[in-house]
């Protein structure tokens, strides 16, 4: 097992923690994790992109000249496709994109990006995740003195309100519960920061 020092949330070292190999230690497979970053940005597509056919389109109920004789090329009306105005052939209508991916592919890929995190040092452990009010210079604070950076996702034990809203104005800058983790917030981020007790959730759940 591979071990990966604990901070406070002043950027002091309090200890270390052992890290899972089953969850931290396995070999990314970037195919799977390819395929679920795939389907996450297909499910968030509204698929509401519309267009109107021939038979929606208003206007051209009358024969805009007759059949034969004028030298013209056949018409039955003024909107059909190929008229200026006309309806739209095979037009676009709203659907849904959404499809289900295997529960172990899903396992799987996650296990992938929390691995490499960790392969790649961008894993950091904070012994408690906490603040006694809404403040987000506090948090960005908090952030520098453990040197992250850049994209982040903050990963708490369960939903806390102060952490939430004092993070949500950081640009780059995620917080879930260990519950919701998701593959591509965290292959959308360059650090995962992780409160001591969401780890150990995220072993018990995952191992």
């Amino acid at each position: 097992m591979s071990t990966v020092k604990v901070l406070n949330m002043a950027g002091a070292e309090v200890g270390t923690v052992e890290l899972n190999d089953a969850i931290f230690g396995i070999e990314p497979n970037e195919a799977v994790v390819h395929e679920v970053v795939k389907n996450h940005l297909a499910n968030c597509r509204q698929g509401t992109q519309s267009a109107l056919t021939r038979a929606e389109v208003s206007g051209g109920g009358r024969k805009p000249w007759r059949q034969k004789g004028t030298g013209h090329a056949r018409q039955g009306s003024t909107r059909a496709p190929q008229w200026t105005h006309g309806g739209i052939v095979f037009a676009p209508k709203p659907r849904s994109y959404r499809y289900v991916l295997n529960k172990k592919v899903r396992r799987l890929a996650l296990k992938s990006v929390l691995s490499a995190k960790a392969a790649e040092g961008q894993l950091v452990v904070i012994d408690a995740i906490r603040q006694s009010e809404i403040k987000t210079a506090a948090f960005r604070k908090f952030l520098s003195a453990v040197k992250v950076d850049g994209k982040a996702v903050v990963v708490t034990p369960a939903v806390d309100e102060t952490i939430v809203k004092s993070a949500r104005n950081l640009p780059g800058v995620l917080t879930t519960p260990a519950a919701q983790l998701n593959v591509y917030d965290i292959v959308n981020a360059k650090y995962l920061v992780v409160d001591q007790a969401a780890l150990a959730k995220i072993e018990e759940v995952y191992a």
